[in-house]
């Protein structure tokens, strides 16, 4: 479901890829070829959202601000894993983020790092570009290494052909 929220309408270029059961919500901007997948909730109503050229939000994922304080900024190749909470938050680019992982308002988490699935990281947390972040709360465990960088840009590549399957399959249908 995409909707407006107080005359605010979701851009969406039409590049992109958002499943029906996802919820797209308000002032939420999608850069080219960004992805929004099966029930994930990006709620772009009491603060802004912005999402990055090919990036993907996976299946339960949610983004949300904070009110009047702290939207959302995901920037570009950022993976988004399942049932991940991103709330009010950075994320500069070629990040990602893991399996049911958290980041909470006024974290910036740096380019090429790694954020282990399951991980917390706490309100104000800042995390150096290229490190790796695994536990509750999050700690940087090592930095990236060129392996884990491959891994990244893999994950991103592995959900810009999911957008081209799935676009074709939608425009076939239509």
């Amino acid at each position: 479901m995409i909707r407006s929220y107080k005359g605010v309408h979701p851009t969406i270029p039409a590049s992109c890829y958002v499943d029906p059961s996802a919820q797209v919500i308000g002032d939420v901007v999608l850069g080219e070829q960004a992805s929004i997948w099966m029930n994930a909730v990006v709620r772009g109503d009491v603060n802004a959202i912005r999402i990055g050229a090919r990036s993907n939000v996976q299946d339960c994922a949610v983004l949300h601000g904070m009110r009047d304080l702290y939207p959302v900024h995901i920037g570009e190749r950022v993976t988004i894993g399942h049932n991940a909470t991103v709330h009010g938050c950075i994320l500069e680019d070629e990040v990602l983020v893991g399996i049911g992982a958290v980041i909470l308002n006024n974290a910036r988490i740096g380019t090429g790092s790694i954020i282990a699935a399951g991980a917390v990281i706490p309100e104000h947390t800042v995390i150096p570009p290229g490190s790796l972040v695994a536990g509750v709360p999050g700690k940087l465990r090592r930095s990236v290494d060129a392996t884990d960088r491959a891994l990244i840009l893999k994950y991103a590549e592995n959900y810009l052909d999911y957008v081209a399957l799935y676009l074709e399959e939608t425009n076939a249908r239509t």
